[in-house]
């Protein structure tokens, strides 16, 4: 599925459950019912594929896209600036993306708390197929060998948006995705991911691919 049509897929499926809190919300406030009031909202957990895109996020800068607007097109690559938190990250084949439309006032109201508890379920993902992962201090996302200078690789990006605790878009789970596309951006801002692009879980997308 292409970015943009899963982007406003995942837009309806927010402002339907945005539309639905606000009205139940007014209702119970009407009625004088607000101590149990449960917001008439649906969970939902979208799973795609896309072409190759880069996407920049809120936080992010154009500088970090190192080719322009033609050689992008060349390559078959799309760009889109979105409503989400993060910098610039790539979506491509054989990379699972995760975008859950969830009411979080239905379980606690807390975005950290929701970002590690997705990190969770990447990490117990991937020790299902033997892969030991874990998280960077100070960063959002999964990685493998984490604290291991030089040799810390980002398996898993994060980046969400929350509007009255719903969320949207998710993770970008990398299974055996082309790195290549990697060496045309700078992801998180750091020059030194260079050598994530490069080397990145070459034995542990063969160990997913082929498990």
């Amino acid at each position: 599925m292409d970015y943009k049509t899963a982007w406003d897929y995942q837009d309806a499926l927010m402002k339907a459950n945005v539309d639905a809190k606000t009205s139940s919300w007014q209702l119970a406030v009407g009625n004088n019912e607000t101590t149990n009031h449960k917001p008439q909202t649906i969970n939902y957990l979208l799973f795609v594929e896309h072409p190759p895109v880069y996407t920049l996020g809120k936080s992010g800068k154009m500088e970090h896209v190192l080719i322009n607007e033609e050689q992008r097109k060349e390559r078959g690559i799309e760009f889109y600036q979105t409503n989400r938190g993060g910098d610039i990250t790539f979506h491509g084949p054989e990379q699972i993306v995760g975008y859950p439309i969830l009411d979080l006032e239905k379980f606690y109201t807390d975005i950290g708390r929701y970002l590690r508890e997705l990190e969770e379920v990447i990490i117990l993902t991937l020790a299902d197929y033997g892969v030991a992962a874990g998280r960077s201090k100070g960063e959002t996302g999964v990685w493998i060998d984490a604290d291991v200078p030089g040799k810390e690789r980002k398996i898993c990006a994060m980046g969400v948006r929350c509007s009255r605790w719903i969320t949207m878009h998710g993770f970008a789970f990398n299974i055996n995705t082309d790195l290549n596309y990697f060496n045309y951006i700078i992801p998180r801002g750091k020059s030194s991911t260079a050598r994530l692009r490069r080397s990145a879980y070459r034995s542990h997308q063969n160990q997913l691919h082929h498990d």
